[in-house]
């Protein structure tokens, strides 16, 4: 379909496509612009369903009203909320997103950075993969507004939204043990991220102060063989001749492969084991038992990083102050 342009409707008024701008942008009155005239234009532009281009006017005061949002995994449901969160923010400030997924894989991540910067966002929102951290240094260098969501990298003086990863998979593993636990796994990924490796340590050091930490029981997987790794990971600890009676899962993706591998072979949650998962996820409403989880904070997670972002682009080089916000998570036990 053909854009409509000021002109085109000028033309079928009979009008300058100067009094169009003058009276689609809200400066009528500045014009001398009558009110007939006024309402024939704007009757036409809703006829001809006009739509300002806010690129080109964007670009006409050096901002395209458009920033980047760099997604980790647009399958995950985190991700996906996050995504929409963020779209809803950036639209309360006029701003269009450009959502681009990089499935965890460094060279989609740079490949799609570059895509983004030759594409003149304005800024970046950027939940980064594993050994980025080269990418991120370039986007400093570069001057380059951006936040990142979820993930950072703790050398880098960088503006970052994150959640307590430490303390809410402390609290987690406690109210397993708290339920009567003696023996927990761990599934998680195999990766060297700070969330990651924060989860980890808050599963860790509880387990140390509890007394009843054994390192046999943490089971690394995969993101590319997810499936087929938790499903191992949870018969290596099904199987173990010390009983697992409790189990902590990292993330989204899986909390939801591992209730359902724990599912299908037949072992009984919470009667035979009691679980921790990462995120909320609808799936677990159909099931006839109460699934406990961590709750994440993704809206307000969206809102701070559009904030600090529009303060990045708003600022002056100078005036810029670097922000790391770390939001409470939730424990949802009933």
């Amino acid at each position: 379909m053909q854009r409509v342009s000021l002109k085109t409707i000028a033309e079928q008024i009979g009008v300058s496509t100067a009094t169009v701008s003058l009276v689609l942008s809200g400066k009528a009155k500045k014009g001398r612009v009558s009110d007939e005239t006024i309402k024939k234009i704007k009757e036409k532009a809703k006829e001809l369903n006009y739509m300002p281009n806010t690129l080109a006017k964007g670009l006409r005061m050096g901002k395209s009203k458009t920033i980047g949002l760099v997604i980790a995994d647009i399958s995950n449901v985190f991700f996906g909320t996050l995504a929409l969160y963020i779209q809803e923010h950036a639209e309360k400030e006029n701003y269009a997103v450009i959502i681009v997924n990089t499935n965890e894989q460094y060279d989609k991540m740079e490949k799609l950075i570059q895509l983004l910067k030759a594409r003149q966002v304005d800024g970046l929102i950027i939940t980064p993969t594993e050994n980025s951290k080269d990418l991120i240094e370039d986007l400093i260098v570069d001057n380059i507004p951006f936040v990142l969501v979820d993930r950072t990298f703790p050398s880098l003086e960088v503006n970052s939204v994150l959640i307590n990863n430490y303390d809410i998979s402390y609290k987690s593993t406690k109210y397993l043990i708290k339920q009567g636990c003696r023996n927990i796994g761990l599934v998680t990924y195999q990766q060297d991220q700070f969330h990651i490796n924060e989860r980890r340590r808050g599963y860790v050091e509880a387990l140390k102060d509890a007394g009843i930490y054994k390192y046999e029981n943490i089971q690394e997987v995969s993101y590319d063989s997810l499936k087929k790794d938790v499903e191992k990971a949870i018969c290596n600890l099904i199987s173990k001749k010390d009983k697992i009676d409790g189990i902590l899962f990292t993330t989204n993706s899986i909390s939801i492969n591992g209730v359902k591998s724990l599912i299908e072979k037949n072992v009984t949650i919470p009667n035979n084991i009691r679980i921790m998962c990462f995120d909320e996820s609808d799936a677990f409403y159909l099931l006839p038992y109460n699934i406990p989880f961590i709750k994440q904070p993704i809206e307000q997670m969206a809102q701070t990083a559009m904030k600090l972002l529009m303060e990045n682009i708003k600022m002056e080089k100078e005036d810029i102050k670097i922000k790391q916000h770390i939001i409470d998570a939730e424990l949802i036990t009933e």
